[in-house]
Order: structure tokens, then C-alpha cells, then sequence
């Protein structure tokens, strides 16, 4: 057992069942509350708590991630300091990490990627309207649910206030948070990130359900960085294997991965709808069947 393990131990009110996971800057509980029930806590690591921008960032998390309130965004019950341990508690979301679905049971059809995609639209919309760009959107931090088909957007962690001064939200190139497979290349840029980067992760998330691969292929980190900021992405028609997807949904999908912030789509909700309006429409497959029905049909046509 780590050294740092509170298993067994109870924090603010809070039983501590079982250590089920571990970051860069906490460790994750499944615990117990008389009102909350069943909850996720997560704990800051022992090694940060003297770090005072660590502690700062652990807090922002739950302060950020309290003021999204939708059904579709993990609710944070409580966070702050306890017996010496800086914790969050939020709630327990069923299900698995969505990376890890894709990666069991391989890529969804159109219409169940629109499906997800739609509810991640809608959590993030809610976190927009709150005024937090969330910066980090990623399989690894949606919860999702097979058997209802149900989203939970999770983690804060390296979200910001859009109403942040524009100096405090400029990086300098080749400095960027978030996850590089996800991130919009404007962060690595160097420019002003605001909820536009979000449209592009969100983009290369519905990419990933349906090819189960990404924009942009890369051996080195150094490749994909380049190739990120300087080459466009691979059309998603030549990602797919054996499938195929209807033409309006690729140019959903194409435009919310554009380089140009200006060039996608003008909210996260309305990149949700572009999908699911091409979830619906033909695929290539179903346009030749319909078109072959309609000849024979005009084909076996009685003669005046």
C-alpha cells in the first residue's frame, strides 16, 4: 500500500472505500457520505500540499467545476481543507472513461458518436455561459455509461475564467496546457484561448468515436507538435476503415478541426447540431441502394 494511502480513513465527513485512481496532483477515492451517498473525493498528493500554485490550481478546479451546474457536468458537492488534506468531493459518475469504451468495444456509429457528442456540447455550453473555457476536453475526462448511453464531463483542473485578463491568458509558443492529441492549435500558438479551442477538442473527440484515431499521426511528440501547427488534418474519409461516413458530417467534423479559430463553427452547440444533422443524412453506401431502388423501380415502370 503507497505510503500516502487513506483508505479506511474518513475526511471531512467523508469514508474513504477505496484508492481507484491517481494523477499528477491527486488521488482519487471512492468514498461515502451520510447525504451524498456514493462519491468521488479526490485527495491533493501529500508531495504538493507545501506547494502553494498547486494548491491553487486544486482549488480552482472545484471552484470552477461548482459554478457548472448541469446534468451532464459531475456535480461537486464539497472541496476545502480538512485534517491537514486539501480534498474535493464530487459525484460518483457511472460508467467508464470514454477512451477506455472506444478502446474495448472500437468506434460508434454515426448517430451514438452524435449522441455523445451532443451531451459533451451541452455540458460545455453550460461551462461557457458560466464564463470557463475548459481547455482539457478529452476522452479520458468524459464519463460514459453503455448501458444508458449517458455523459459526464469531468475535471476542472486547467480550465480559466474568459473574463481573465488577456495577459494572464497568453502562452508563449511552445508552452501550452492541455492535452497536445486534443489541443487547439492556437494554444500552442501562443494566442488568446478562449471558448473556440473547445469546438476544436470537441471535433477531434467526435474524429476519434468514429475512426478511433486522431487528426494528426505522429512517432515523436516533437512531430506532432509541428504537424499540428502547420499541416491539416487528415480528412476523416481517409481515417476510416472499412466504414464510411456521410459528406455532411465530415465537413462538421473538418471544420471544427480548422486552424483558423474564425473558420469553425461559432459555439460548441452549434457543432453538436452540424453532427447530429449528419449523423442523419446518406452515407455513400445508403445513397447508391436508394439510387439502384429508384431505377428499378422506374425500370419495371408499366408502358402506357
Amino acid at each position: 500500500m503507497p505510503p500516502d494511502d487513506l483508505t479506511g480513513r474518513s475526511l471531512a465527513g467523508y469514508r474513504l472505500e477505496q484508492r481507484i485512481g491517481e494523477g499528477g496532483t491527486a488521488v482519487v477515492y471512492r468514498a461515502q457520505h451520510p447525504d451524498h451517498g456514493g462519491c468521488a473525493l479526490k485527495v491533493l498528493r501529500a508531495k504538493l500540499k507545501g506547494d502553494p500554485a498547486a494548491v491553487k490550481r486544486f482549488l480552482r478546479e472545484a471552484e470552477y467545476g461548482a459554478r457548472v451546474r448541469d446534468q451532464r457536468v459531475a456535480r461537486i458537492y464539497d472541496y476545502g481543507q480538512a485534517d491537514g488534506e486539501h480534498y474535493l468531493a464530487m459525484e460518483w459518475a457511472a460508467g467508464e472513461p470514454l477512451a477506455a469504451a472506444i478502446e474495448r468495444t472500437g468506434p460508434l456509429a454515426p448517430q451514438a458518436a452524435a449522441a455523445v457528442i451532443e451531451q459533451i456540447a451541452g455540458a460545455i455550453t453550460a461551462a461557457h455561459t458560466a464564463g470557463i473555457v475548459h481547455r482539457d476536453l478529452k476522452p479520458e475526462n468524459i464519463m460514459y455509461d453503455a448501458v444508458t448511453g449517458n455523459c459526464k464531463l469531468l475535471d476542472f483542473g486547467i480550465a480559466r475564467n474568459a473574463d481573465d485578463p488577456t495577459e494572464e491568458r497568453l502562452t508563449r509558443t511552445g508552452y501550452f496546457v492541455g492535452s497536445l492529441e486534443y489541443v487547439a492549435p492556437e494554444a500552442l500558438g501562443g494566442e488568446l484561448v478562449d471558448a473556440r479551442a473547445d469546438i476544436y477538442s470537441l471535433a477531434t473527440i467526435t474524429y476519434y468515436l468514429l475512426s478511433g484515431s486522431r487528426p494528426f499521426a505522429a512517432r515523436t511528440t516533437q512531430e506532432l507538435f509541428r504537424r499540428v501547427l502547420t499541416e491539416a488534418p487528415m480528412p476523416l474519409s481517409r481515417a476510416l476503415i472499412g466504414r464510411s461516413v456521410s459528406a455532411a458530417l465530415e465537413r462538421a467534423i473538418m471544420q471544427g478541426l480548422s486552424r483558423d479559430p474564425a473558420a469553425r463553427q461559432p459555439s460548441v452547440a452549434a457543432f453538436a447540431a452540424d453532427v447530429s444533422a449528419g449523423a442523419q443524412a446518406a452515407t455513400p453506401e445508403r445513397q447508391g441502394s436508394l439510387l439502384g431502388t429508384l431505377n428499378r423501380l422506374v425500370g419495371r415502370r408499366p408502358q402506357a
